[in-house]
């Protein structure tokens, strides 16, 4: 009877949380693609914002981007045809990572909300783990070594994460190419390739939660290994926990929070906090006397 309480009142708690970050996603998503004139004219946006990184994955070409990526910015410093050490870029990932870690992915990111998003759609069978899913959650690290850094300072004025790989700058090109339909006759063998890899994005979104931030997003890779050191941090108090397994069966990127609160791999999105039924996991700050 108590069982059935507590889980009834850990539901009753969580939709309102879930309306809150789907609120503050919409927003977020809203404010970094601003230039809704973009939507319609195709026409990307050069104001001097555009020389601002926003903190999610977000592609400079979006017609209503009205800020850098991060990840772009990056592979453009580093591919330069002189070489300069990206500190502005560099600098402003630490100042995320140190201030958020990857809070930004949960609630920050458009791309992470897009694949929020399809993951509601319905199906009759969704994933949560497979075999091989902890082997393939290192490729994004892969991915930010190879494609982001180590290819661009080689191969010069080429992002190649962006031009290769990245589908948040394929639903860029899509976009654009409704807003003018002139560009459509400009497709060529990469974008179609970029078209399958998105394709493959999405489908595996509605059957997998966040499937691209698991496996393949540099930017989440970045901000993960500042997870342990950032300053808002999600704690457990051992006093109150029951082991009852809620707040694994609710994660979306499918952690055991009792045992690793702290993982690379949690977007602190709170679906396990507002799930638990004894109130026993919560946000803290790295500096509070609960975190230490």
């Amino acid at each position: 009877m108590n069982k059935k309480t507590s889980s009834g009142e850990g539901k009753g708690t969580k939709k309102p949380f879930i309306r809150l970050r789907t609120c503050i996603q919409f927003i977020a998503a809203l404010l970094q693609n601003a230039n809704f004139k973009g939507f319609f004219t195709g026409q990307i946006y050069k104001g001097q914002s555009k020389n601002v990184c926003v903190p999610g994955l977000n592609c400079y070409s979006c017609p209503g981007a009205v800020g850098a990526c991060p990840v772009g910015s990056l592979q453009n410093a580093l591919s330069a045809y002189k070489f300069k050490f990206p500190y502005y870029v560099m600098g402003l990932l630490i100042f995320f990572g140190v201030i958020l870690g990857r809070i930004v992915c949960s609630f920050l990111c458009p791309f992470g909300f897009l694949q929020d998003l399809l993951f509601k759609i319905p199906f009759f069978k969704k994933i949560r783990s497979f075999k091989g899913d902890r082997i393939l959650r290192w490729v994004k690290y892969v991915v930010l070594v190879v494609m982001v850094i180590v290819l661009p300072i080689f191969i010069k004025l080429t992002p190649i994460f962006c031009k290769y790989l990245c589908p948040s700058g394929t639903v860029s090109g899509l976009l654009l190419m409704m807003a003018d339909n002139a560009l459509v006759d400009q497709i060529g063998k990469i974008f179609t390739w970029k078209v399958i890899v998105l394709a493959i994005v999405v489908v595996a979104s509605i059957i997998i939660s966040r499937p691209f931030c698991k496996y393949l997003c540099p930017l989440g890779a970045i901000y993960g290994l500042f997870n342990r050191v950032a300053v808002l941090q999600m704690k457990v108090d051992e006093h109150k926990c029951t082991d009852c397994g809620l707040c694994k069966r609710v994660c979306i990127m499918d952690i055991n929070p009792p045992k690793d609160i702290k993982s690379i791999e949690c977007i602190r999105c709170g679906n396990c906090a507002k799930e638990c039924p004894s109130k026993a996991i919560g946000y803290c700050s790295v500096f509070s006397k609960e975190n230490q």
